[in-house]
């Protein structure tokens, strides 16, 4: 009886080996069942790219928030009903933009092959694909993800790192997903591209302890100069920063320059000089560009497969922004 239980343990271990490897995500998961789904999402991305240069801060910054809460399900693409406020209504999200470009890209790969390709691997090749388009580093995406069925604007409340955090707080943060701070460096790195509305630093500029007073890790002329040029009041909360001031458009080491002279725009920036790890991981990238584009694909690829939905999880949604029938 000893050796019949252990072998019939090892015989449902090895199935449940079998099939998790089977389900996880793989390159060219889409090779048989849809094989020109990513050449479809790659020319799509690259014909529009060059034209709206910024769509690639806006599509790597959907698929973040994406992947942060409730894994890179593309619950964030989901619209609200009357008896739901979903992700992309909660306050961290009022902001994201690229809906209707992965919308227009999931219905070009549906034409293809209807029913096959999720929404979720549709939002993560071309946040790819649009860094690369621009110059930027180019990070393998194994895909095969499902699209989540429930998308709550409380859960990205909670689950998402804020521009006022302070690094302890976005370490919790990104380890709650399995990242740890060299992937907050990384990932921060992003902010190379792309703009900030004045309302993200008002308070760091015009009212950092309630005493009308500027955040004093800030470098005072960058400070002033933002007061005088840029959030002339408090109350803006229309005009767009520049968070890399002067290469907004293109992937490069410019963030990592600015943070270390104190220019960097969000206090979460700014924590990142506050730990001699994460001042040592920010050195290292400013050393080379090329060195910088290899752990930012790596750190890309982790974050990827957050919280995954595979094999028989969830659904591929006809339309991003419905939940199927």
């Amino acid at each position: 009886m000893g050796s019949q239980g252990y072998f019939k343990v090892l015989i449902i271990f090895v199935i449940a080996f079998i099939g998790s490897t089977q389900a996880e995500l793989q390159l060219g998961f889409y090779a048989k069942s849809c094989p020109k789904a990513e050449q479809i999402i790659w020319k799509y991305v690259v014909e529009h790219i060059h034209n709206v240069p910024s769509l690639a801060a806006a599509l790597i910054r959907l698929h973040f928030h994406d992947c942060f809460v409730n894994g890179c399900d593309a619950s964030v693409l989901i619209n609200s009903t009357k008896n739901n406020q979903a992700e992309k209504d909660a306050i961290p999200n009022l902001t994201l933009r690229g809906f209707g470009f992965i919308e227009t890209v999931k219905s070009l790969v549906e034409a293809e092959c209807p029913g096959v390709v999720s929404c979720a691997d549709v939002l993560a090749l071309s946040a790819r694909d649009s860094i690369h388009a621009i110059g930027g580093p180019y990070w393998n995406v194994p895909t095969g993800r499902r699209d989540g069925l429930i998308s709550k604007a409380a859960d990205a409340l909670r689950g998402l790192p804020a521009p006022f955090h302070n690094l302890t707080t976005q370490l919790s943060i990104y380890g709650n997903v399995g990242l740890d701070a060299n992937d907050l460096v990384l990932l921060s790195g992003a902010h190379t591209i792309g703009v900030a509305h004045c309302s993200t630093i008002a308070t760091r500029l015009y009212n950092f302890t309630g005493k009308g007073d500027t955040d004093p890790t800030l470098d005072s002329e960058y400070a002033t100069n933002l007061k005088t040029l840029k959030c002339k009041n408090i109350n803006d909360k229309t005009t767009l920063i520049e968070m890399d001031p002067g290469s907004r458009n293109t992937f490069d080491l410019g963030y990592y320059k600015q943070v270390v002279k104190r220019r960097g725009l969000f206090q979460s920036d700014a924590a990142l000089l506050t730990s001699p790890i994460t001042r040592a991981i920010i050195s290292r990238q400013l050393q080379s560009t090329q060195g910088f584009f290899l752990e930012f694909a790596k750190s890309m690829e982790k974050m990827g497969r957050i919280n995954v939905k595979i094999g028989t999880e969830g659904e591929i949604r006809k339309h991003c922004a419905l939940v199927n029938a």
